[in-house]
């Protein structure tokens, strides 16, 4: 009788875990739908707006248009498998283009943040007026619609428009900003002017976040304002300068625009200065599997150089 009443006790406290267990299934799935339900704006948009045009642009890189005959047929496409990178390799007008770019990049990424670092530390001082203005000031290039920005740029350039020049040439300086040698400075300082101010704000806010009580500290130890920005407040904003690095790195790599728009003063600029006019030079040409191609190796370059440098950056960390 006791082994039959213990059995029964085992039974009945048994079953209510399992009538707790089959309550909580259900409301564990409708936890789930409701996620998914909430996510599935932002998935749909992601795969349609983004993930999609990666596919169908890698996938168009695969292949080419053929014409037989005489050419007189219409064209059909066929499966090139990787021959188009091959030849967008092998072309030396594409190779100047990743080269003049990386170039430009290298140069004027690093000028551009340190003047970025540079403005953020004098806005975040103690001893700044008219801060408000000041940062209004310098966010304003980017604020204006970069073609418009470009466009600008081109008056100030142009050959026989240019105020710059004409100041040089009372110096008794012959100064052409729209010649081969100087294309590269004038898009670069282009760059500058319209990007710093952004680069400054990010930088600016993580100053911001900046426990003042850091500073204070220091400053009763005796540390100068120079030993303050050097020693506490730019390793304290590491992360932002690495992000803005990486954006840098991104957008560098998409330079279009301000070739497109100094190519209307500069007809020596070539319709494939860079990678994406290069690209949009081959889309012009009705040659889209080209395009595509030229593409897909300027984001696998961008990919390359954003993540070796994430990973720099993070060895030395490790490392210190």
């Amino acid at each position: 009788m006791t082994t039959a009443t213990s059995r029964q006790a085992t039974a009945s406290t048994r079953a209510p875990a399992g009538r707790t267990q089959s309550r909580r299934t259900p409301a564990h799935l409708r936890r789930a739908r409701t996620a998914a339900l909430f996510l599935a704006p932002f998935l749909l948009l992601f795969v349609a707006m983004y993930a999609a045009p990666i596919c169908y642009t890698v996938y168009q890189s695969l292949f080419r248009m053929h014409r037989d005959g005489l050419g007189l047929s219409a064209p059909t496409q066929v499966f090139a498998g990787l021959s188009n990178y091959g030849t967008a390799l092998a072309d030396p007008a594409f190779r100047g283009s990743l080269l003049r770019v990386l170039l430009i990049g290298i140069v004027q990424v690093p000028v551009m943040l340190g003047l970025a670092l540079g403005l953020a530390l004098l806005l975040d001082a103690r001893t700044t007026l008219f801060k408000r203005f000041f940062r209004l000031a310098f966010f304003l290039p980017y604020a204006l619609p970069g073609v418009i920005g470009a466009i600008m740029w081109s008056y100030l350039v142009a050959p026989g428009l240019s105020p710059i020049t004409a100041a040089a040439h009372h110096l008794g300086l012959h100064l052409d900003l729209t010649s081969n040698a100087m294309l590269a400075p004038t898009i670069g300082n282009m760059l500058t002017w319209g990007w710093t101010g952004y680069n400054m704000l990010i930088i600016y806010s993580a100053l911001q976040a900046i426990p003042a009580e850091l500073s204070e500290a220091a400053t009763m130890d005796g540390c100068s304002a120079w030993g303050i920005a050097w020693r506490i407040k730019i390793p304290l904003v590491r992360p932002a300068l690495v992000l803005t690095t990486v954006f840098s790195i991104i957008g560098t790599a998409q330079l279009y625009n301000e070739p497109a728009i100094l190519h209307n003063v500069a007809p020596n600029l070539s319709s494939t200065y860079t990678p994406i006019y290069a690209a949009y030079d081959a889309v012009d040409a009705n040659n889209f599997n080209a395009a595509a191609t030229e593409s897909v190796i300027l984001a696998l370059l961008a990919f390359v150089l954003s993540f070796g440098f994430l990973k720099l950056v993070q060895r030395r960390g490790a490392a210190l």
